[in-house]
C-alpha cells in the first residue's frame, strides 16, 4: 500500500484530451515566443536582430503570467494518476526515464549550440563548434542554487530549466507521498474537498502563491516566475486531481477566477509601469515591487484555475455532443471522423516533449543567418517561425519517432 495516496480511491474520469491539446499549443507558442525574442529590446537572447522593439514585453505579458504555471499544474494533475497507478517509487523511476534521459541527452548534444552561436554572433569565439563544445562543460558547483547546482561561463540549462524543475518537483512529490501516512492524506483531502464546496474557496491558494512571489525574485530566465511558485502550481495540480469535488469547484468558479485574475493583473501592471518598474519590479525589495509580485502571483493562480475550469467545461460539452451524435442517424459519418481526430491528437500529444526539447536550439540556429538578411523585421520573424516549425516537425517525424532508441532518448514511450 502506498503511503499518503491510496490506490483505488475515488473514481477518476478518462484522460482529459483538452489538457493534451493545451500542452501542444503551449509548445507551439514557445516557438512563436522565442522567435520574437530575437527582436526584443529587453531580453538578452542568443541571436539579436539589429532592429529591436519593446512591444514584445507587453504583448506576451498576459501569456507569461499563466502559460508555464499552467504546464506545471497539468503536470501535477498527471502526477496524481501516475502515483496512484505506479506508487511513489514507480512514479519516480518513470519520471527519471521520461524526463531525466532526454534532459541528459539534450544537455550533451543540443544545449551547447545556442551558446556557441551567441559567442559567434558577439565575436567572442571564432573557432569551430567542436572546439567550443568542451568549454561549455567547464563548470563549477553552486550548491546554493538548488536544483541548478552547476554553473560556468558558457554552461547553462537553457530552455530545459522546465525539465530540471519538473523532475526535481516530481522527486520531491514522490518523497512526500511516501512519508505521509495514508490516513493523514485521506483526512486532509477530505477536509479540503469539503471546504472547496464554498464559493470561491479554490481561489484562496492564490494568496499563498502571491506571498511566495512577493518574498522571492521573479526569475526572467524561468519565464518570469519564481521556481518555488512553480512548485506550488505542481502540487496544486496534484491536489486538484485527487478528488472530483475539486474539479467541480474549479468548473464552478472558472468565471470568478478569470475576473479576479484580470483585476489583479491590471493592478499589477499599474505598479509595473509606475513605481515598481523604477526599482526593478521582478527583483526589487521596495513596497511597490513587492506589491507587484504579490499581484502577479495572485493573477497567475486565478488564471490557471480559470483556464482549467473553462477547458473542463469545453471538454464536457464536446463529450456530450459526441454522445448525442453517436445516438443520431449520422453516427457513421461521425465515427469515420473520430478516428482521424484521435490519430491527429495522439500524434501531437506524443510529440510535445521531443518538440519542447528540440525547439529552442532549432529557433536559434534558424535565426542566426536570417537576422543578417536585408528584410523587414516582420518578414524575418515570419521566416524564422515557419522555418523553425518545419524543421522541428521534419526532425521529429523522420529522426525521432520512428525508432525505439530515439524515442526513449527524447522521452517518448518505446
Amino acid at each position: 500500500m502506498m503511503r499518503g495516496v491510496e490506490r483505488g480511491a475515488e473514481r477518476q474520469p478518462d484522460r482529459r484530451g483538452e489538457l493534451d491539446a493545451v500542452r501542444a499549443l503551449v509548445v507551439v507558442g514557445l516557438v512563436l515566443f522565442h522567435a520574437a525574442l530575437v527582436f526584443d529590446a529587453r531580453d538578452d537572447f542568443y541571436v539579436k536582430n539589429a532592429e529591436t522593439t519593446e512591444l514584445t514585453t507587453f504583448v506576451v505579458a498576459p501569456v507569461v503570467v499563466c502559460a508555464m504555471p499552467l504546464l506545471f499544474a497539468i503536470a501535477g494533475i498527471g502526477a496524481w494518476h501516475s502515483v496512484r497507478s505506479r506508487g511513489p517509487g514507480g512514479f519516480a523511476r518513470e519520471r527519471l526515464l521520461r524526463i531525466g534521459v532526454p534532459l541528459l541527452v539534450a544537455l550533451v548534444l543540443l544545449l551547447p549550440l545556442p551558446q556557441f552561436l551567441r559567442a559567434r554572433a558577439e565575436g567572442t569565439w571564432t573557432g569551430s563548434y567542436l572546439g567550443f563544445w568542451p568549454l561549455f562543460f567547464d563548470v563549477r558547483l553552486e550548491p546554493g542554487d538548488v536544483p541548478f547546482v552547476l554553473d560556468g561561463e558558457h554552461f547553462e540549462t537553457g530552455h530545459l530549466w522546465f525539465l530540471v524543475l519538473l523532475l526535481t518537483w516530481a522527486l520531491v512529490l514522490a518523497a512526500l507521498v511516501r512519508l505521509v501516512p495514508d490516513d493523514a492524506g485521506r483526512r486532509s483531502r477530505e477536509r479540503l474537498a469539503r471546504a472547496a464546496g464554498a464559493r470561491g474557496a479554490v481561489l484562496v491558494p492564490a494568496v499563498l502563491v502571491g506571498l511566495v512571489c512577493a518574498a522571492h525574485e521573479l526569475e526572467e530566465g524561468f519565464a518570469a516566475w519564481s521556481r518555488w511558485g512553480y512548485l506550488l502550481f505542481f502540487l496544486g495540480g496534484f491536489v486538484l486531481a485527487s478528488d472530483e469535488r475539486f474539479r467541480a469547484a474549479v468548473r464552478r468558479d472558472a468565471v470568478l477566477a478569470g475576473l479576479a485574475g484580470l483585476v489583479a493583473f491590471a493592478a499589477g501592471m499599474v505598479l509595473f509601469l509606475g513605481p515598481a518598474g523604477e526599482v526593478g519590479a521582478f527583483t526589487g525589495r521596495g513596497s511597490a515591487a513587492v506589491g507587484f509580485r504579490f499581484l502577479y502571483g495572485l493573477a497567475g493562480w486565478c488564471w490557471v484555475l480559470a483556464l482549467l475550469g473553462s477547458l473542463d467545461r469545453w471538454g464536457a460539452r464536446r463529450r456530450a455532443a459526441r454522445a448525442s451524435v453517436g445516438a443520431a442517424a449520422t453516427r457513421e459519418d461521425a465515427g469515420a471522423a473520430r478516428p482521424r481526430r484521435r490519430r491527429a491528437w495522439a500524434y501531437l500529444g506524443a510529440a510535445v516533449l521531443p518538440l519542447y526539447v528540440l525547439h529552442q536550439p532549432v529557433v536559434v540556429a534558424v535565426a542566426y543567418p536570417v537576422v543578417g538578411w536585408d528584410l523587414p523585421a516582420a518578414a524575418k520573424y515570419a521566416v524564422i517561425v515557419v522555418a523553425s516549425l518545419g524543421v522541428l516537425l521534419a526532425v521529429y517525424d523522420v529522426l525521432v519517432r520512428r525508432t525505439r532508441v530515439t524515442r526513449v532518448l527524447l522521452g517518448m514511450r518505446a
